[in-house]
């Protein structure tokens, strides 16, 4: 479809080059910054950055200061009411993931909402426990103090229950985990992050979703299964609950289908409807309430036998000190705990702030879980994040601000301090039903994989990859090797670029991939490549071998052959076996001159080529004399397309310098264009440049550097009559012709030494090569071929004088063909057809004579 008249557009402009665009066109001097002038600013203080970092470390001062009462408060209470509640319940069932007494679970949904109130930029997400951490802390709980047999040796379990024990463990880990999230704010890291992409989230939470499901098993059926942590942990699980499926609780089995059901229902009808209903029916609560007052009224723990929540202590406990022993047993679990608590709240409060349109720093918020993280842990909390259906109730139900996540975690601290006994009755396998009913949203991510692997089967890869790795290795190592996947995918992608040879769109300036596209415009001699990818150390050598194919000659190699050509051409010229005239180079000898083998002092070999010593310059694409062969080179532009090279290292500069000046010595003109100022200057500041290399080759635009190339090597125009152009050996460049075309001027060229007319020394050119081809293993006998076939299409009545030689010279080559058979092969079975051979001979000679002496005369 063509565009409007209009939409078109037309420049007048010069030619530019980067050295000429820069004279026409001053820049502004910037002074750019050193690293000593970085960390001066960092730590220079004065009355507006005293009020900046106070404004950034204390958030809530900023929001609340702009808080609308009349608008926002009540919505922050009907969201905070409805938050508290799911909090209650997800801090219960939660703390069953972590291997640890339900009511844990409490002071998780309470201190660190204190903390984050404070110190949080995101104003819609509900902090508190978050299922694939609890998982994470219950894999190091059950490593340390096992279900079955001792705990580990470790200073501060004396006189400890197994609960105590645990509790300490988990209030350890998160308190290391804080401290991590802690360091890495202050220090402004928050940027690793975005090294856990959405792919690999996504896999991770499938595989972790997977693990919450085989946790909640042995709740839903009522079984005792001791918990096992590490790798294939999930296998080894499934296997003891298969062994002890006929033990099932029927009545645990009952209460979680009806539970599952119910809530099911309900949460689709509540996405259904979401539009027209004012809040979501909170319907986890509502059967968890129910439950409660099933339970107590049947006695269902007496009666049938099933694991209630029981005895939750009113208020809360005393302050405690993590164990530094602990900490060193559990590093290498902290540490994944504290990215993917952190991963999983940036990127929902991300969803949010662009949704409501504020920003959040992602530094501050490490700051502020690590501290949250911190101080709950003294008060035997675990690692805190945030679920996203609490976070979808938060801001469903009209939460605005921080305010609905304060007035939540009054609504735990009411619950912990007064009704919570209400609770006690509370069957685990509700707990265990809501959890697993939570998680339809984590499975359903499963539909990703024909997605990913449609649109991008790198990303699929990692998708699969960082969910088998969890899933067979456990959280901790399958987040490793998720991120080592997709490292490795970048690394590759970055490595192997796509590179391409790209032509021009014909009747515009627009340069797109020749092989894209139909109507394009490829000028004889020029070749455009582009890398789509910086250029370094790991594929320095991937771009020289891409670029080597796409030119179709290796310029090194070239290089090599042309210098072995001259010192072989010097090493004949003082022999006498070649003599330089006005037409080129003419072989004096004899005999075949066979090309020497002498690999002393190669360095000389890929040095440049030197005509010093040559009247002229040697044409690299004519035939050469001596049996010299040398690969042509069919080019003479090259243009680097360098748009997309974002940097060049010290390793990609070097290799960079070497192709280049390999490519100029075999007399192939190099243009870079579009290239990124910082690489140029980069370029100038390494002494890049010297007498080969210059500036002078790059350009503004791929454009520029193509109409200069056509200025300088205009196309072909239509060529004269083959007569009238005489082709030698040594010559300047001239348009690069197919190789026919250059076979037959040589061959005109000799029928004019020989004093013949140039039409016949096609012939020679014809015969012998169509001789050949059938009786290559009689090369001699193609000379004698020739002359009979000469002889044959030639008239010998109405000869010009100018033609009357050409039976001298048929008789002459069927001679010599004759005579170098008679000499190479002398074997018996030839002797018949040689002396037929002379039989022809002579008939031919006499008859010529009679016929065309008195002419020759």
């Amino acid at each position: 479809m063509m565009r409007p008249a209009a939409q078109q557009y037309v420049v007048t402009r010069p030619l530019y080059s980067e050295e000429s665009f820069a004279q026409d066109h001053e820049k502004i001097y910037r002074h750019r910054k050193t690293m000593l002038d970085h960390i001066k600013q960092y730590f220079t203080c004065d009355a507006k950055r005293a009020k900046s970092t106070a404004l950034s470390l204390l958030p809530v001062i900023g929001w609340m200061k702009a808080y609308r009462f009349k608008e926002w408060l009540l919505g922050d209470i009907v969201s905070g009411v409805s938050t508290g509640l799911v909090a209650v319940l997800q801090g219960l069932a939660y703390c069953l993931l972590a291997s640890l007494p339900p009511w844990y679970g409490l002071f998780s949904a309470f201190f660190p909402v204190i903390i984050y109130f404070f110190l949080g930029t995101s104003r819609h997400i509900s902090v508190g426990p978050f299922p694939v951490l609890c998982l994470m802390i219950g894999s190091a709980v059950t490593r340390l103090v096992p279900d079955e047999g001792p705990a580990f040796n470790i200073t501060g379990f004396e006189g400890l229950t197994r609960d105590e024990q645990r509790v300490l463990v988990a209030s350890s880990v998160t308190f290391l985990a804080g401290i991590m999230q802690l360091a890495m704010g202050a220090l402004q890291v928050g940027f690793v992050v975005m090294y856990l992409s959405d792919t690999l989230v996504s896999g991770f939470t499938t595989a972790a979703a997977i693990h919450i499901l085989v946790s909640q098993l042995k709740f839903v059926l009522g079984l005792e299964v001791p918990g096992i942590s590490g790798p294939l942990s999930l296998i080894y699980t499934l296997e003891i609950i298969f062994n002890k499926i006929t033990s099932t609780n029927v009545c645990d089995v009952v209460i979680s289908i009806v539970i599952m059901v119910v809530v099911f229902i309900v949460k689709e009808i509540n996405d259904r409807f979401k539009s027209k209903l004012p809040v979501p029916i909170p319907i986890e609560v509502i059967m968890t309430v129910i439950a409660c007052g099933v339970s107590y009224a049947f006695d269902f723990k007496t009666r049938y036998g099933i694991d209630v929540v029981g005895f939750i202590p009113k208020g809360y406990e005393a302050p405690v000190a993590p164990n530094p022993q602990i900490f060193q047993e559990t590093a290498v679990e902290a540490f994944p705990i504290a990215i993917v608590g952190f991963a999983v709240a940036f990127s929902v409060a991300k969803v949010y702030s662009i949704k409501h349109d504020y920003t959040i720093d992602g530094n501050q918020e490490l700051i502020a879980f690590g501290i949250s993280n911190i101080f709950g842990a003294s008060f035997r909390s675990f690692a805190a994040s945030t679920a996203l259906s609490r976070s979808a109730v938060q801001e469903s139900t009209g939460g605005k601000t921080q305010v609905a996540g304060l007035l939540s975690a009054v609504i735990v601290m009411i619950v912990t301090l007064a009704i919570g006994f209400l609770l006690e009755p509370l069957p685990k396998s509700v707990l265990g039903a809501v959890i697993i009913v939570n998680l339809k949203g984590s499975l359903m991510q499963f539909r990703e994989i024909p997605y990913l692997w449609r649109r991008d089967k790198a990303d699929c890869v990692v998708w699969l990859a960082s969910c088998i790795g969890a899933f067979l290795l456990g959280l901790d190592l399958g987040l490793a090797v998720g991120l080592g996947v997709e490292l490795i995918s970048v690394i590759l992608r970055t490595q192997f670029p796509r590179c391409s040879l790209l032509a021009n769109i014909r009747g515009t300036d627009i340069y797109k991939d020749r092989k894209d596209y139909i109507s394009i415009s490829e000028p004889e001699g020029v070749k455009i490549f582009r890398i789509p990818s910086p250029i370094f150390f790991a594929n320095i050598e991937f771009f020289r071998s891409k670029l080597v194919e796409a030119v179709g000659f290796n310029p090194l190699r070239v290089l090599r052959k042309r210098n072995k050509a001259l010192r072989m051409i010097r090493k004949l010229l003082k022999k006498g076996k070649l003599q330089w005239t006005s037409i080129g180079l003419l072989n004096t000898s004899c005999g075949p001159i066979y090309e020497s083998e002498d690999e002393s002092n190669m360095e000389e070999l890929d040095q440049p080529t030197d005509f010093k010593d040559f009247p002229a310059r040697i044409d690299w694409n004519a035939e050469l004399p001596a049996n010299i062969v040398v690969p042509r080179v069919e080019i003479h532009s090259l243009v680097l397309d360098f748009a997309a090279v974002s940097f060049l290292d010290i390793s990609g500069l070097k290799g960079l310098k070497a192709l280049l000046k390999e490519l100029i010595r075999v007399e192939v003109e190099v243009y870079i264009v579009a290239c990124d100022p910082y690489i140029l200057e980069k370029l100038h500041d390494c002494s890049f440049f010297d007498d080969e290399v210059q500036s002078s080759m790059f350009y503004l635009t791929l454009h520029d550097a193509m109409l200069h190339i056509l200025e300088k090597h205009p196309e072909p125009t239509p060529k004269k009559s083959d007569y009238e152009k005489i082709m030698t050996g040594v010559t300047i460049h001239h348009p690069p012709g197919n190789l026919r075309s250059r076979d037959r001027n040589v061959g005109l060229a000799f029928a004019q030494l020989a004093e013949l007319p140039p039409t016949y020394d096609l012939y020679t050119a014809f015969f012998p090569m169509l001789t050949y081809c059938f009786l290559g293993f009689f090369p001699v006998l193609s000379l004698t071929v020739e002359a009979v076939a000469i002889g044959l299409v030639t008239d010998p009545e109405g000869l010009s004088d100018d033609h009357k030689r050409l039976p001298v010279a048929s008789s002459v080559t069927f001679l010599m063909g004759t005579l170098l058979i008679d000499c190479e092969l002398l074997l018996d079975r030839l002797v018949v057809a040689t002396l037929t051979c002379y039989a022809i001979l002579w008939y031919n000679i006499v008859a010529l004579t009679q016929k065309f002496g008195p002419a020759l005369i």
